[in-house]
Parts: C-alpha cells; sequence; structure tokens
C-alpha cells in the first residue's frame, strides 16, 4: 500500500472516532420497548438494544471513553521512546545508566497487577481510563525506549552527531531532522500505535468484566457505554440464540476500525 492512500485512510479513521466521541450523548435516550431488539432497518442505522435504544448512542459513548486515553498514551510512548533515543546520541554513560535501571525495574513488574491495584486506588468518583492508560504508557515505555536507544546506536550514536555537526549542520537539525525525522520515526510511531491498540483492548477487557459480574467500571461512569457493552450484548446471539448479532457486528466493526487505523499510521511512516 502507498504512504499516501495508508494516510488518507488512517485520517478517514481517526474522523470516525473523532466524531462518534464529539457527539457522545451524557446520558443514553428513553426506553421504547416497543423496538427492543430491533434492526437497523427499523432503528437506524445499527439497530437498537433490548429496550429499544439506539446502538449509535452505544458507539459514541464508547469512542469519548477509548478514544482521548489511548491517544494521550500513544503519545506518551512516543515522547518517552523518543527520548530514549536521543539521549543515547547524546553519549552520557550516566544517564544512560539511570534510564536502564528504571527500565529494567519497570520491566520487571507484572503490568496487570500494577494497573489493577491502580485502577483500585483511584477514587470510585474519579474513576476513568486516562489514568490507567498513562499508567500503562510508563510500563509500556521501557520496550519502546531500548527498541529507539538501539535504532540510534546502530547509526553510530554520539559520533553521528560529532560528524554532522563538523559538516556544519545545527544541533537542532541533527537531532529533530536527521535522528527523530528520518531514523526514529519508523519505530516511534510504530510502538506508539501498538500501545494505542494495548489501551483499546484493555478498556474492553476491563468492562467486559465488569458487565459480565454486574460491576462498575474502572474506565468509565455507570452512566456511559463502551464498547464491550456492545460486545457483551452481541455474546448472546451466539451463546443464548438473542437477536443481538447487529450489536455483535457493531463492536467488532469499531474495534476493527481502530486496529486499521493503527496500522495504516504504521504504514504511513515505515522506513523507505
Amino acid at each position: 500500500m502507498s504512504r499516501s492512500a495508508a494516510g488518507i485512510g488512517a485520517l478517514l479513521a481517526l474522523i470516525v472516532l473523532a466524531g462518534l466521541a464529539a457527539t457522545a450523548p451524557d446520558h443514553l435516550t428513553d426506553a421504547n420497548r416497543d423496538l427492543a431488539f430491533a434492526g437497523p432497518g427499523l432503528v437506524g442505522p445499527f439497530g437498537a438494544d433490548e429496550l429499544g435504544r439506539s446502538l449509535l448512542q452505544y458507539a459514541q459513548q464508547g469512542a469519548g471513553v477509548v478514544l482521548g486515553p489511548a491517544i494521550a498514551a500513544a503519545l506518551a510512548v512516543a515522547l518517552l521512546s523518543t527520548a530514549g533515543g536521543l539521549l543515547r546520541c547524546a553519549g552520557d554513560r550516566r544517564v544512560e545508566a539511570v534510564i536502564q535501571g528504571l527500565g529494567e525495574v519497570l520491566g520487571a513488574l507484572p503490568r496487570m497487577v500494577v494497573l489493577l491495584v491502580s485502577a483500585l486506588l483511584i477514587p470510585s468518583t474519579e474513576r476513568g481510563l486516562l489514568p490507567l492508560a498513562l499508567v500503562w504508557a510508563v510500563l509500556a515505555a521501557p520496550g519502546a525506549i531500548d527498541e529507539a536507544a538501539a535504532v540510534a546506536e546502530r547509526l553510530g550514536g554520539a559520533r553521528f552527531v560529532e560528524a554532522l555537526r563538523a559538516h556544519g549542520f545545527s544541533r537542532a537539525r541533527v537531532y529533530l531532522y536527521h535522528i527523530v525525522l528520518l531514523n526514529l520515526r519508523p519505530v516511534v510511531v510504530r510502538q506508539a500505535s501498538e500501545v494505542l491498540l494495548q489501551v483499546t483492548f484493555l478498556e474492553l477487557g476491563l468492562s467486559y468484566l465488569a458487565r459480565q459480574d454486574n460491576q462498575s467500571s474502572f474506565t468509565h461512569s455507570d452512566s456511559l457505554k463502551s464498547w464491550a457493552d456492545l460486545l457483551y450484548m452481541g455474546y448472546t446471539s451466539i451463546g443464548l440464540g438473542m437477536p443481538t448479532g447487529h450489536a455483535l457486528w457493531l463492536g467488532l466493526g469499531l474495534v476493527a476500525v481502530v486496529t486499521t487505523m493503527a496500522k495504516l499510521t504504521t504504514t504511513l511512516v515505515r522506513a523507505r
């Protein structure tokens, strides 16, 4: 796939998700039991739930729950991995030793345990996906930093910077253009895209388990719906024969949009 096609596809997917999140209602509309489990032909464009409420509202609220925190986590990993690569080019062994030590400590921590402990420490009235997404980004950062540092090391590290400086290039051009834009970009963006997907699936997993046990979710308030509610509703069409197949396909379709956006973004910035 060409870079232009990948860029257009990723932008369209982002516009769709951002549009859903921007138009998300604060609360679902009132129930209309006459339209319970109605298909897309009766309640457009995606059908209705067991109370006759449009599934479009589920899609909108779910996008509002996951999109912002997932992007924030992706940006955090991108910044941390970029910093790791630049510090390797700085040639300061003491800083590198500190970063390596922190990376080993964070990398040794069990991510899900740390995440669940963090979720329990957040007051129930302030629960949301953003703090959990940032915790996940910090835990995922050591691997991204190591890979970016390895790329910088293959360039030559501090010797690469000294060589370009000897040719008259400014530090800003050397670090931002030659190192970040030309060499670290594919690694940094791929790592950020992977974290975006991880946070999305993390939200789905936590919300699905909470929905299954009739508990409040760690990622959003009780007044909001997650894409996990669509998947849970749709699962009943397989396990119990309920007429909720349209909910399942909508939930899977939304996850596919996020996955496609992440993969196309990686394709857009791949190494030449």
